[in-house]
């Protein structure tokens, strides 16, 4: 459960009604990862691959956790079907919708919503550590125009919620990708912590607080359509 962007769709159900197409992903990333680029595996993860075996890339062969996902590198024909029946579509259509807005407005925003488990762990002390309530992530503020980062950040703390900037989310290959603000088209991952609306144990929605949050997600939609991010 905590590899997976629990409750994401749901959260970003109001987006269409703010005028933003709304892509969701229905596989799960240990079948394979959409943030990441086709080519990043291993051969520990992939038969004949190369690399020095990053266990989390387009296949994961292992949880954040460090459980096996994998019990076998996968045969390459696997990678492949994968890779047609999910990654390429996905990517395809993602393509389609930014031109099709770059063409109509001159420009487009490419949200990319994720969740995030409320707590981490330092790299130095190996304590578990409190993650901030939304990570907005540009690659180093590359992705997106500085303005678009401050409009997100200040969304979020008008809600009262802590933000910080690519620490421990700096944005995946989607976002490296797909970001190109001197052209016109922004990218940025916004990472909710799970704690905002939802128990982390049982995995039920705070029926509270859940509504708040779809709120707060259809919200910063109608805010970043209303701006003039050049």
């Amino acid at each position: 459960a905590r590899d997976a962007d629990l409750y994401a769709d749901e959260l970003a159900s109001e987006a269409p009604a703010h005028g933003a197409t709304l892509l969701v992903a229905r596989a799960s990333r240990y079948v394979v990862d959409l943030n990441r680029g086709a080519e990043d595996y291993d051969g520990l993860s992939v038969q004949d691959g190369v690399g020095v075996g990053f266990p989390r890339g387009v296949v994961w062969r292992l949880s954040a956790d460090g459980v096996a996902v994998l019990g076998a590198p996968l045969p390459r024909s696997e990678l492949t079907r994968r890779l047609g029946l999910y990654y390429e579509p996905y990517h395809e259509a993602l393509d389609r919708v930014v031109e099709r807005k770059r063409r109509r407005f001159g420009g487009a925003v490419v949200l990319s919503l994720h969740t995030m488990p409320s707590t981490g762990h330092s790299v130095v002390t190996g304590q578990a550590v409190a993650r901030a309530d939304v990570v907005i992530g540009t690659r180093g503020g590359t992705t997106s125009s500085p303005a678009l980062a401050a409009l997100v950040e200040e969304h979020a703390q008008a809600f009262g919620w802590t933000v910080a900037h690519d620490d421990p989310y700096r944005g995946g290959a989607t976002t490296g990708k797909m970001g190109r603000p001197r052209e016109g088209i922004h990218a940025i991952q916004v990472e909710l912590a799970r704690r905002l609306y939802m128990s982390e144990t049982s995995l039920a929605r705070k029926d509270a607080a859940f509504p708040v949050v779809r709120s707060f997600c259809g919200g910063l939609v109608a805010r970043i359509g209303a701006a003039a991010l050049g």
